[in-house]
């Protein structure tokens, strides 16, 4: 591991200019690539605070020996050499988009003597249009059976093309005139290329002049009384408009553009493109990228747009969910990859944000389908486990892990949750929900719930006589209801297997199973003082640590450096997903009892004032203390609250805080 002292520039050596920088390991690999309006404020950046930096960079710059830059003239020519340094280096601490599934594209082999209509997956070929992607083989298939009718191209492979032309007789397709049957010499190779041509056209957008060109044939058809004729045509008609049906309108003005949206989280991030093409989507593409620095929205946006549009073609408008920072120069540069203006912008009303919002739900749901993708690996999770074992100096991997989170408003209707996964699954029938008593800060309440936790636990182990003693003294207020609410549902199988049964209920005592690691949300104090509860209560084979929101540490109690786990590691994630797991069930409990307190308010005695309007109050003002401050015109803001019900309401308010 290098010290990034050893190799930092000279004092002074570093030119002002813009340029593009490389960090090179050991063996001379470059394994990362930057730009910059100003190398020397860029590179400064590195070494002058080491212990301030994001881990990841951190992590970069000790696998580092040596840095290089070259200056350039613009911030475009400087976008211009990063992506092709990057392209030609491929290092490994870039952000790298990988797709996060293969997939189909409708391609033409316009290279060939008699083109070819097929499904491709992969890298692209010379001398083929495509068109797409799409989300399924299937669609395309359904889209070229529909054309065929219209323009029979071959969609043969070389090899039944050769026997057929051999033997003298076309395939079944020829026969049902859904082919051509160039392979026969039913049409010359020029025919052929002309039909492939036309139903290169449909799909690339030029319907019109098609539909209307048979729609006149049908005409003249029917007016010298040639009837078959006119129907064959008439189905040919019916078959492009089915075929352009499965494509919706989603812009009316026939716009041609690219509607990019993210979803990420810490460590990784997915991106959805919606290609539409005349108004029409044509096809969607998503990629899953790691996050290697703390890259805000922008820094993706543009990341992505360097990689995606290197060698695709660029659209004459592309909508992002965030400008990125260089966003004049990234403009000029699509611009000058184009030929003509590239419009890039957010989309802040109408039809295009509507269609964002609906490439943001996309991106959403293709993270959350990756993420379930690892967690549902039997391998993956046992791996994740032995890394934190190792990571943590457990004895054994912790096949049994409860997190806790604490919620709350400004010190109002404090909650904790506890969730157990269990050989890396979520077992939720175990999740418990406590109210806290105490107000006095996050880490008080860590130690509460820890306590309470606990001292139930060596209670029940009192009851059934695995434990000697008395049992402690609980917690004012501890036991089940509120406190401590038991969460029905499972994920399969018995919910207490393995665990001593209550005799007088027949259920599993609720807090009898310890788990091998306690996992709270935050960082050395919140750590230090779940430790502390436990200390207390003599418990000293159950392991504890904080997983610190802001940079994925793991914090162990009394230790003064945190342990920086790998972020492309299985370990990490699962951390990760445990406590953001703790944090939804805690912000869900939380919720519900700010709207219980609501319903229960004075607002009860307030005239017409139902459960709707109680709930739109909520979630305008997000508390009951908040409501209280406002005025009576701050209140007449929400939707459905008139003035004379205002004016009530603040009445009842102020009644009751007096």
């Amino acid at each position: 591991m290098a010290d990034p002292a050893s190799y930092r520039p000279a004092p002074g050596s570093i030119p002002e200019s813009p340029g593009v920088y490389r960090f090179r390991d050991p063996g001379g690999r470059v394994i990362y690539v930057g730009k910059a309006k100003s190398l020397r404020q860029r590179l400064n950046s590195y070494f002058a605070d080491f212990a301030g930096l994001h881990p990841r960079t951190q992590t970069m710059l000790t696998s580092a020996a040596s840095v290089d830059w070259t200056v350039v003239n613009t911030e475009v020519e400087a976008l211009q050499l990063e992506y092709s340094w990057i392209k030609e280096f491929d290092p490994r601490f870039n952000v790298k988009y990988r797709d996060d599934k293969s997939y189909p594209f409708l391609a033409v082999t316009m290279g060939e003597e008699f083109p070819r209509v097929q499904v491709l997956r992969g890298a692209k070929r010379r001398g083929t249009r495509y068109f797409g992607p799409y989300s399924h083989a299937w669609a395309i298939r359904e889209t070229v059976d529909l054309l065929l009718r219209v323009f029979p191209v071959r969609t043969c492979s070389a090899g039944v093309f050769r026997r057929a032309g051999q033997i003298g007789r076309p395939c079944l397709l020829g026969y049902i005139d859904k082919c051509s049957a160039p392979c026969v010499g039913r049409v010359t190779p020029e025919e052929h290329r002309a039909l492939a041509e036309d139903f290169c056209d449909f799909m690339a957008g030029n319907t019109g002049r098609f539909i209307k060109r048979l729609e006149r044939a049908m005409r003249d058809a029917a007016a010298v009384e040639e009837y078959e004729k006119a129907a064959r045509l008439r189905d040919d008609i019916q078959a492009l408009h089915r075929a352009l049906e499965k494509q919706t309108v989603v812009l009316g003005d026939g716009t041609d553009c690219d509607v990019i949206a993210l979803a990420e989280d810490a460590l990784e991030a997915a991106v959805q493109v919606f290609y539409v093409r005349g108004g029409r989507i044509r096809g969607q593409r998503g990629w899953v990228v790691d996050k290697v620095e703390d890259s805000t929205p922008g820094d993706l946006v543009e990341q992505f747009l360097l990689q995606m549009y290197g060698e695709a073609a660029i659209p004459r408008e592309i909508l992002v969910p965030a400008l990125p920072p260089d966003h004049e120069a990234v403009v000029e540069l699509l611009g000058e990859q184009r030929g003509s203006r590239v419009d890039l912008r957010v989309p802040q009303r109408g039809d295009k944000k509507s269609l964002m919002e609906t490439v943001e739900r996309n991106a959403k749901e293709s993270l959350t389908q990756h993420k379930l993708r690892r967690a549902s690996d039997l391998t993956t999770r046992s791996r994740a486990l032995q890394e934190i074992a190792d990571a943590l100096d457990l004895d054994q991997a912790p096949l049994r892990i409860e997190c806790y989170d604490v919620s709350h408003i400004q010190g109002s209707d404090v909650v904790a949750s506890m969730v157990v996964f269990e050989d890396g699954l979520a077992r939720k029938s175990e999740y418990r929900r406590f109210s806290i008593k105490s107000a006095e800060g996050d880490v008080a309440s860590i130690y509460e719930v820890i306590c309470r936790r606990f001292k139930r636990y060596l209670e029940e182990r009192v009851a059934t006589g695995e434990l000697d003693g008395e049992p402690p003294v609980p917690v004012d207020g501890d036991g089940d209801g509120e406190s401590a609410v038991f969460v029905n549902g499972s994920r399969g199988g018995d919910p207490g297997a393995g665990m001593p049964i209550d005799p007088e209920t027949g259920r599993p005592r609720k807090f009898a199973y310890p788990p091998n690691l306690v996992v709270v949300d935050g960082g050395p104090a919140q750590a230090a003082a779940a430790q502390r509860a436990l200390d207390e209560l003599g418990i000293d084979d159950v392991a504890v640590c904080g997983l610190a929101k802001r940079l994925e540490e793991v914090w162990l109690p009394g230790d003064d450096q945190p342990v920086i786990l790998p972020r492309t590691s299985e370990s990490l994630y699962l951390l990760q997903r445990v406590r953001d797991e703790a944090h939804r069930f805690a912000i869900t409990y939380h919720r519900s009892k700010r709207s219980k307190s609501l319903k229960e308010s004075a607002l009860d005695q307030v005239p017409g004032l139902g459960p709707a309007r109680r709930q739109a109050l909520l979630r305008h003002f997000g508390s009951v203390k908040r409501l209280r401050e406002a005025s009576a015109d701050e209140i007449r803001e929400v939707p459905g609250i008139g003035p004379s019900t205002a004016e009530a309401i603040v009445a009842a308010l102020k009644g009751e805080s007096g």
